[in-house]
């Protein structure tokens, strides 16, 4: 683990904020799967992980949104179909209503199938409870996704409060979900961690006071996470040195 900056000095962390897509779990698998069926419905052309890496992050209505875009940029001749077959014109404020239904329905069948837990984040998970860090999942992934596919892969019992892209009024990046994630875990901003795999989660972090640890292996919508500014890179969530940590940003051992 390396840490890259100083941050606040407060005497300990009470807790973590762990998003889950791309820190951990790799949903890509299930987002390629349900959105290539969406887009089916809809006769449009499919896109491949490498596309939709670049787009997850920011909230299903923006993936969707991303997504429809980007197909509806193809020229024809590049689909394999002739102009006539698909309304070139469409755009995606027309289009938006369907596929949003059309994507509810194919990710809540296939939440979790596609999705293998990222190495060492079992374990990462036990270490900052064994430390004694309350700690609670912040996702922008709709509440009612996250908490299956939590259960479904044995990580729900770490956590006393999970959060979904649609718990608040605003997503990360935007501070308010970690700020009110703070206040449902009784935490303070400065002592409180924020762990994710993303700019998203960095910048949402440095608004609201939190310092801020990435993982190397997410998504980070296709930039290199380590230009990211943030307190910390670690290769592994079972890799994280709480002391370590805390000694390196100001802050004392428990």
């Amino acid at each position: 683990m390396t840490i890259d900056r100083a941050s606040r000095a407060e005497d300990r962390f009470d807790a973590a904020i762990i998003d889950l897509d791309g820190t951990l779990v790799d949903t890509l698998g299930d987002f390629v799967v349900a959105l290539n069926l969406m887009l089916a419905d809809l006769s449009l052309p499919r896109v491949g992980k490498a596309v939709v890496g670049r787009l997850v992050g920011k909230g299903s209505e923006h993936l969707i949104r991303s997504v429809l875009d980007h197909v509806l940029k193809v020229p024809p001749a590049l689909m394999g179909r002739a102009p006539a077959a698909i309304n070139m014109e469409a755009d995606v404020a027309r289009l938006f209503p369907e596929a949003w239904a059309s994507y509810q329905r194919h990710y809540q069948a296939v939440n979790g199938q596609h999705a293998p837990v990222y190495p060492g984040a079992l374990q990462g998970l036990a270490l900052l409870r064994g430390q004694g860090l309350k700690l609670a999942c912040l996702t922008n992934k709709p509440t009612g996704f996250a908490v299956p596919l939590l259960r479904a892969k044995g990580l729900d019992v770490f956590f006393s409060q999970v959060f979904g892209g649609d718990a608040f009024e605003r997503k990360k990046p935007d501070p308010l979900p970690l700020l009110k994630t703070c206040e449902a875990l009784g935490s303070q901003p400065a002592r409180t961690l924020m762990i994710g795999d993303s700019s998203n989660d960095a910048r949402a972090a440095r608004a609201a006071g939190c310092p801020v640890l990435l993982v190397t292996y997410g998504y980070n919508h296709g930039e290199p996470v380590r230009g990211v500014n943030a307190d910390g890179f670690v290769d592994s969530l079972a890799a994280v040195d709480l002391d370590s940590l805390k000694t390196k940003t100001g802050l004392a051992p428990r």
